[in-house]
């Protein structure tokens, strides 16, 4: 088995300890590589690295232009090496192939948007009356620690790494324990588009009495930036607070998903199976609460259910696979244990259910109580709970009758309704008749338990620069 260390200083290395960990397939259930097990020394390690070359200004120096053009050849190596690392996603959580390559394009997406967005981006000049002049300049943080989640490895990693680096920031990217061989493999890659040493660590391992809480803690660390579930954004807010280091945190949801009466079908159910099954519904955007409106309520469901039986579940190497294992047996046995809750919370299966090996099959559930579990918890697999509703307010109640607001759906054709409901749903993105479609300049983020500030674009800017006014004297002892 191959072995895929931490990438530290520009080198890829063992623990300090020589401590490795298995990395399991979840379709084989067996391992296929070996990984570096880190520990708080090596997270230290990775972080005076950071801090060396941010300080020496290796990479901040360079300048907006230079730093673009080595991040170009960074998304160029990205894209030339999809198979490579497709795969590694793939054996690392299952999720399908297709799936994967497509990550691994909006990965290099993600670089070189946020390369040119940052090289093109404008600061704000303020003429004064009393001859002064103010202007604003955004320069980089410094030592940004990102924390990645299992369900988009690269892709998630990327749309944190590449604004920090455009903007001349140093990185210390821990990715998900679960998920860590695409990590080391971009980590080797940035090395060959011209990323000085220290400038990109990767180092691999657990969370708490680990490497996660070492670089959480680590008073050298500028901003911290994470995705993934709301206990641990939690004590990550809690940990930075006592540095007062800023904090950009992505965290769970349990999306709304809401169809109107007069929305067309086939769109709305074709997004709707997207929306809860795509990736086997381990995405904290999905559309778990599935809202209906009654006159079309039991043709909508018979047509989802068709749709998730119609789905071709197999090996994620396949090609032709639509719908894979979840990532791992731990949170294989949380998603199953939900269909043990029926009986006590109430609830109907009407597709899905367990299936061979560490697979969910494509399930939708009717009848269940609002106060079930299945509709309060965020189950994070391809679960899909339907009610029915009457009218526009009550379905704005429902649907903003949750502790997250990450994101929410709209299906409608009258454009007055999808506009007035937009502005009343509590989330931080609603779509119209579409899901998972982005603008990467838009605001991203979510509120309530679903995290607490924006990045993309602007907002990426200012999370990861710390804005400057500078104020000038212009009517000298020179003035003519």
């Amino acid at each position: 088995m191959e072995f895929f260390g931490h990438f530290i200083g520009g080198e890829e290395v063992p623990s300090i300890d020589g401590t490795e960990m298995l990395d399991i397939d979840p379709y084989s259930r067996e391992p296929w590589a070996r990984v570096a097990l880190g520990s708080s020394a090596d997270a230290e390690r990775a972080v005076a690295a950071a801090r060396e070359a941010f300080d020496s200004g290796v990479w901040s120096g360079l300048g907006f232009a230079k730093r673009q053009a080595i991040l170009h050849r960074m998304a160029d190596l990205l894209m030339g090496n999809i198979d490579e690392l497709a795969r590694a996603d793939t054996r690392d959580m299952g999720k399908p192939i297709g799936q994967a390559r497509h990550d691994v394009e909006r990965s290099a997406w993600n670089v070189r948007f946020f390369a040119d967005h940052a090289r093109m981006s404008a600061a704000d000049a303020y003429p004064m009356d009393s001859g002064h002049h103010a202007y604003s300049e955004f320069g980089p943080a410094g030592v940004v620690v990102a924390i990645s989640p299992w369900n988009f490895p690269l892709m998630l990693s990327s749309w944190k790494v590449a604004p920090a680096l455009a903007w001349g920031n140093t990185v210390v990217l821990k990715p998900a324990e679960d998920t860590p061989v695409s990590a080391t493999i971009w980590a080797r890659l940035a090395a060959d588009a011209g990323i000085p040493p220290g400038v990109f660590n990767v180092v691999h391992g657990y969370g708490p009495d680990s490497v996660g809480e070492a670089l959480t803690h680590d008073q050298r660390v500028d901003r911290i930036t994470f995705t993934g579930d709301s206990s641990t954004g939690k004590v990550i807010a809690g940990a930075a607070a006592a540095n007062l280091t800023p904090v950009s945190l992505e965290l769970g949801g349990k999306g709304a998903n809401v169809v109107f009466d007069d929305a067309n079908m086939a769109n709305a159910v074709d997004w709707a199976a997207q929306a809860i099954f795509r990736n086997a519904g381990q995405i904290c955007l999905a559309g778990s609460r599935l809202y209906v409106q009654e006159s079309i309520y039991d043709e909508f469901v018979r047509l989802l259910t068709e749709k998730a039986e119609q789905m071709k579940i197999g090996d994620p190497q396949d090609a032709d696979t639509d719908f894979g294992p979840l990532a791992s047996e731990e949170h294989f046995t949380k998603v199953s244990g939900y269909f043990q809750t029926l009986d006590e919370d109430g609830g109907r299966v009407v597709t899905g259910g367990v299936g061979d090996g560490w697979v969910v099959k494509p399930t939708v559930i009717v009848d269940a109580p609002v106060e079930a579990r299945v509709c309060r918890e965020e189950i994070f697999g391809p679960v899909a709970v339907v009610h029915p509703f009457s009218s526009e307010q009550d379905v704005v109640a429902m649907a903003n009758d949750s502790r997250y607001g990450l994101n929410a759906m709209i299906f409608t054709e009258n454009v007055h309704r999808a506009h007035r409901v937009a502005r009343k749903l509590n989330a931080g993105t609603v779509w119209v008749n579409c899901f998972f479609i982005r603008d990467l300049r838009a605001p991203f983020g979510g509120v309530k338990d679903s995290g607490v500030g924006r990045e993309g674009g602007d907002f990426s800017r200012e999370f990861f620069t710390e804005p400057k006014a500078v104020v000038m004297q212009i009517n000298g002892d020179d003035e003519a």
